[in-house]
């Protein structure tokens, strides 16, 4: 399965839900937001978001710092 990754086509492959994407790509959850298919996500919704061909995720990886 292919879908839009940040603009990017990805093989998801094995990702079944949003929650499998996070982890296939080893992204510490506590630190990313993701948007599907326009519809900015609750952490708490991620793993019953089902991962279709031609999804488009938005992910941001949240840093602290100055």
């Amino acid at each position: 399965m292919t879908i839009s990754l940040n603009g990017e086509k990805l093989d998801a492959r094995g990702a079944q839900t949003v929650a499998d994407l996070v982890k296939r790509l080893q992204l510490p959850a506590q630190t990313v937001l993701i948007e599907h298919n326009g519809v900015a996500l609750h952490k708490r919704e991620w793993s019953q978001r089902p991962l279709r061909e031609g999804d488009q995720i938005e992910l941001l990886r949240v840093v602290s710092g100055g």
